[in-house]
């Protein structure tokens, strides 16, 4: 009788023990996915130095090309997005209403010029010339990281120098995560943008927000439907002119 107490207790001490194990293990696994996410996020981002540009191929005239900063209700517009008046701490991953990209985001759009450009180049070539164009969109961390950028930044700025006087110009050489979407003939480049050194990213949900609005656009077959954001309604000069803060 007492080898089958003992026996038994054995046999109790051992699953408790398999028990404790098994445990351990789940509380690892749910430790490691939980960290998966932010971890995955970090091994985009690398020095504003080593970030990838814009890619123009044999698009020699696109180089030359100009874009221009958006003014705050314009990028809500082109992305078909509806923006709240006022920016939440958490982002928009309530799903109280849409996302405000104005506190934290600054984008670059083709101005007048470059959009007429395109059209008279595609049809003098009789089709040969390209008409794709390109869009930047910059997501920062933090409201003080954009008001330091938009201060260093021109408000206007050819294509080509894109990569050399906005990714690798940014103040405080930070670091930047970049996500690139083909719409038709409008290349959408995402930049997120973080402190050097810094884990994870502080407006991921903003971020989230802005690829996938970007990844359910249709693609353009004409950007000439930008001429309609509310800050290109004219190409004429002179009421281009008397428009005060845009820059055409």
């Amino acid at each position: 009788m007492a080898e089958s107490k003992a026996g038994k207790s054995k046999s109790k001490s051992k699953s408790k023990s398999k028990s404790q194990q098994h445990d351990g293990q789940d509380a690892a696994s749910k430790k490691a996915k939980a960290g998966a996410a932010p971890a995955s996020l970090d091994a985009h981002f690398a020095p504003c130095a080593d970030v990838k540009g814009l890619r123009f191929g044999a698009q020699l005239v696109t180089r030359a090309l100009t874009v221009r900063r958006a003014a705050p209700l314009e990028l809500p517009h082109l992305l078909r997005a509806n923006p709240t008046p006022t920016a939440g701490g958490n982002g928009g991953g309530g799903g109280d209403g849409p996302l405000s990209f104005a506190p934290t985001t600054t984008a670059y759009i083709p101005t007048n010029f470059a959009i007429l450009a395109h059209h008279a180049w595609h049809t003098l070539t009789l089709g040969l010339g390209t008409k794709n164009s390109k869009a930047a969109v910059f997501v920062f961390e933090s409201a003080a990281m954009k008001a330091a950028a938009d201060a260093a930044w021109p408000h206007v700025v050819p294509l080509g120098d894109v990569g050399r006087r906005l990714i690798r110009a940014a103040p405080g050489a930070p670091e930047m995560a970049r996500f690139k979407f083909r719409k038709g003939c409008v290349t959408f480049y995402v930049y997120a943008v973080r402190s050097a050194g810094a884990r994870g990213f502080a407006r991921a949900d903003e971020l989230r927000a802005i690829v996938e609005a970007v990844a359910k656009l249709k693609d353009f077959l004409d950007h000439t439907a930008m001429l309609a954001l509310p800050g290109q309604r004219s190409i004429d000069v002179a009421a281009a002119a008397a428009q005060v803060g845009v820059v055409h």
